[in-house]
């Protein structure tokens, strides 16, 4: 089987918290945080989403990573696909297109503190 090189320029990490991931507009869980990187994290979802769908999304967050309850993001959808071992539910990979300066080194704490130091390629 030939792989495919990897073409990001950001490291991501497996993300070893539960964090769901909400809807900023209905609060609707939109699906849960299984990596992350400085400029985009993937979402495990019921729902599939198209490429190139933009979302704002709601972080809840603990006090351990920052004073705010949460932290506001917006992101782009670059690509979705089945889980291998879960058909049911859908990988989806946002790239980050906005985040406030004050809410950029909450997103760089949570990397540091639960992206696990092991490399997704790794796994």
């Amino acid at each position: 089987m030939m792989t495919i090189p990897e073409r990001r320029r950001i490291e991501r990490r497996p993300f070893s918290y539960y964090m769901p991931v909400s809807d900023f507009a209905t609060s609707q869980q939109a699906g849960v945080m299984t990596d992350i990187s400085l400029g985009g994290f993937k979402l495990d979802s019921r729902q599939p989403i198209p490429s190139g769908r933009v979302h704002r999304f709601r972080l809840n967050l603990t006090s351990d990573v920052g004073p705010k309850a949460f932290l506001e993001l917006t992101g782009r959808s670059k690509w979705c696909k089945p889980d291998t071992l879960y058909p049911s539910i859908y990988n989806i990979g946002y790239e980050i297109t906005k985040i406030s300066p004050e809410d950029r080194p909450i997103l760089q704490r949570l990397f540091e503190q639960y992206g696990s130091q092991q490399a997704v390629g790794e796994i």
